[in-house]
């Protein structure tokens, strides 16, 4: 099995930073590409952010230039970095890794909360 641990979320003031963490461990042999993903209440979860086994990134379009995803191969972890925060920021916030060549994401993390106020 896979586990996908989860950090960093809270509370934040407009304007503010937050780094998510998300650690994997458990029984894989590699991990491909690793991305983000957010709920906000009563939405639909949308596409954060993805980054490749290679290093290359792609964001949302609205949130290139706030947020940056990166990797550290050697923790099996991947990070966002949330800059300028804004209340429409709020949302649980869940990675994702690949681990196989079948699909895109194997595993979920369970999410955590990251809550922007004003």
């Amino acid at each position: 099995q896979v586990q996908l641990a989860e950090s960093g979320g809270g509370l934040v003031q407009v304007g503010g930073s937050l780094r998510l963490s998300c650690a994997a461990s458990g029984d894989f042999f590699r991990i491909n590409g690793m991305g983000w993903y957010r709920q906000a209440p009563g939405k639909q979860r949308e596409f954060v952010a993805h980054i490749s086994s290679g290093g290359v990134t792609n964001y949302a379009g609205s949130l290139k230039g706030r947020f940056t995803i990166s990797r550290d191969d050697a923790k099996n972890t991947v990070y966002l970095q949330m800059n300028s925060l804004k209340p429409e920021d709020t949302a649980v916030y869940y990675c994702a890794i690949g681990t196989t060549t079948y699909n895109e994401y194997d595993y979920w993390g369970q999410g955590i909360q990251v809550t922007v106020s004003s």
